[in-house]
């Protein structure tokens, strides 16, 4: 029986051998002395015994026996030779009471090399086993910006608290999402329960994340193990038995897939058009009967619209979505969901009673809205953000660049110095594009104009005051009001030195006619042709075209002022102008745009420079509030990265 199983394992290793010959790569194992001769090792630890995860064994540290396997660890030698009947025994006695001697391993990048053991380890890979015992010495590279360098140190600072080599992300940062998503801080020392109920877990996710294939997808294990517990949550999955998380995978198969595909996100411009349905099937599309024949809308807050110009906003926008469909729709809302425990409560809540269409209005509701989503296929559930890859909800967001870039031209219009002020709120995606239109409307009108950036959401800072005491008096900051609050300083305004204020314009998120469109295109069956799930997710990204963003001015502007910014509107509305078809250059003096360089959607939402006529930067993680630090960690630009794109422009 061991003999036929040597067999079956030897046709595996030189099927593998020939794949590989095949594809022009290396057919043996690879070997650590050969790897080490062109690295610069800084250390050597020993880490005593190990238990080993069998998937991040992947050579050998001589060159001893690496022609004896091929790169999948099975052996390539014919089956009446010494080594296959060592192979053989060592099968048997794996099958008769398991294999429990340790192997003798060093561990470099978080990939394991066999000194000692090789056929052990084949025979365990062979027969499909998780892990195996192992003394290992693990050899720390020099630091470096090489990405999987990067990543390794990541998982040196995890190791450290957590004592577990298991886990292996594919991008940075994930290390500190998982933490976040365990409720541990970066420093905390996991306890034996920690390491026990974790190891518990995740083992059972590796084995039913590979029975189900899910290593074909293009994401680690652990990738995937990190969005199942972001969209569950941790203290939930742990209990988990395999069956369960067999069916959670299932839910969310299409997520994983997408991820996997890098989380390409469909930004629609346009709203659909969807033919409208003759009177006859009008009537049945649009029912204006009973109470029980409405379309059922329920909409989650953040904060209440009284304390709150977001939410205050987002409320307009459900009172006029009642008016639009007076009789056809029946709407409610849930305010103060300030966490996700909350919010998946106002969320079933809101199923419970029927609801058939969810929004969530803020970008930090997302994780609850995506769990809600795949245990609820039926209930369509919508995320105001903008490019967040999930394909069983759908985002929503508004191009507010188009208007800033209006308020940037008439601030310039209307001062008389060289000097105006922005207040941003938090630097996440679509925020820097914003700064960046109003910059490049001011230049139009005055190309000496220099913006004073200043963040709301640096903790214990005022950035009105800031500027202000810099003499600055034209300033952009919140887009509307708080009906709470008696102040005046929102949109573009001019405050002098003795406190007069007078407002010149405001951007406008018209989010009831947002809310028209989405449910106008759900009642006359255009919903079901944007289906991408577990290809593309789909971000509503909408601007003036669609007039769901607009800018209102004041009566104190001159006419002459007031013609240009009508002319500029309608042209944008028609397509005709955009705020980024011009010569742009960034603070570090490299040319972003202009000339036969196109920036794409895409390139516009996830902008991560500032223009040389701004003054300031994006604030560190630690400077911002609590609430500016969830947001961040959720959807922040990420400034250390350059896209092949801007590569290429460089």
């Amino acid at each position: 029986m061991a003999l036929y199983d040597y067999s079956r394992a030897m046709k595996a290793g030189r099927k593998q051998y020939q794949a590989s010959l095949g594809r022009g790569e290396h057919p043996y194992l690879p070997v650590l002395d050969d790897i080490l001769s062109y690295t610069n090792i800084v250390s050597e630890v020993n880490l005593g015994l190990v238990d080993i995860p069998l998937d991040r064994i992947v050579g050998t540290k001589t060159r001893g026996r690496t022609s004896a396997f091929a790169s999948n660890f099975m052996p390539l030698l014919a089956e009446k030779t010494e080594f296959g009947a060592k192979w053989a025994a060592l099968y048997d006695h794996q099958m008769e009471e398991g294999i429990h001697d340790p192997i003798v391993a060093f561990e470099f990048m978080n990939k394991y090399y066999v000194q000692e053991g090789n056929k052990r380890v084949s025979v365990l890979k062979y027969v499909n086993a998780f892990s195996v015992p192992g003394i290992v010495t693990r050899l720390i590279p020099k630091r470096s910006d090489e990405k999987e360098n990067k990543l390794y140190y990541e998982f040196l600072d995890f190791y450290q608290v957590s004592f577990n080599s298991d886990v292996w992300f594919s991008q940075e940062g994930s290390y500190q999402q998982l933490l976040e998503v365990m409720g541990k801080k970066p420093e905390e020392v996991w306890s034996d329960d920690d390491r026990s109920y974790f190891k518990a877990v995740y083992d059972r996710f590796s084995k039913v994340f590979a029975e189900r294939g899910g290593h074909a997808i293009g994401l680690t294990c652990s990738d995937a193990f990190l969005m199942y517990a972001q969209i569950f949550g941790y203290e939930e999955i742990k209990e988990r038995t395999e069956g369960q998380i067999q069916k959670d995978l299932t839910s969310i198969w299409n997520e994983l897939e997408l991820k996997g595909q890098g989380g390409k996100v469909a930004l629609m411009e346009q709203p659909e058009e969807v033919p409208q349905p003759s009177k006859g099937l009008r009537s049945w599309l649009l029912p204006a009967g009973t109470e029980s024949e409405r379309l059922k809308i329920a909409f989650i807050y953040e904060k209440t619209p009284e304390t709150s110009s977001w939410t205050y906003g987002h409320e307009l926008g459900r009172l006029y979505l009642e008016q639009a469909f007076e009789g056809e729709v029946q709407t409610t809302f849930v305010s103060e969901a300030d966490n996700d425990a909350l919010v998946a409560n106002a969320i079933e809540m809101s199923i419970a009673a029927g609801c058939q269409v969810i929004f969530t209005t803020t970008p930090r509701m997302v994780q609850a809205s995506v769990k809600a989503a795949v245990q609820h296929p039926k209930v369509k559930i919508l995320n105001c953000n903008v490019n967040t890859s999930y394909s069983s909800v759908r985002t929503y967001y508004g191009r507010m660049y188009e208007a800033k870039f209006l308020m940037g031209a008439i601030a310039a219009a209307m001062c008389r110095t060289d000097e105006l002020g922005y207040i941003a709120d938090y630097p996440i995606y679509g925020s820097l594009a914003n700064v960046n239109a109003f910059a490049i409307g001011a230049r139009m009108i005055n190309p000496n104009v220099q913006i004073h950036l200043k963040w709301k959401s640096i903790r214990d800072r005022n950035a009105l005051e800031e500027l202000q005491a810099d003499g600055i008096t034209y300033i952009s900051a919140d887009d509307m009001i708080t009906p709470k609050s008696l102040s005046r300083e929102f949109g573009l305004f001019c405050k002098g030195a003795d406190g007069a204020l007078t407002t010149l314009a405001t951007p406008i998120w018209h989010w009831g006619k947002f809310y028209e469109r989405i449910i106008r295109l759900i009642r006359q069956g255009g919903w079901g042709s944007l289906d991408m799930k577990g290809r593309e997710a789909v971000n509503y990204w909408w601007g003036m075209s669609a007039d769901v963003i607009d800018v209102i001015c004041s009566q104190n502007l001159p006419t002459g002022t007031n013609r240009l910014i009508t002319f500029l509107k309608n042209s944008i509305r028609a397509g005709s102008f955009q705020p980024f078809d011009c010569d742009v250059y960034a603070q570090d003096g490299k040319l972003r745009c202009g000339g036969q360089v196109k920036l794409t959607p895409k390139e516009i939402v996830t902008m991560d420079w500032l223009a040389d006529s701004i003054i300031g930067s994006v604030p560190e993680l630690e400077e911002l509030t609590e609430e500016g630090q969830d947001l961040v960690r959720l959807q922040g630009i990420k400034l250390e990265e350059n896209t092949e794109a801007e590569a290429e422009k460089q």
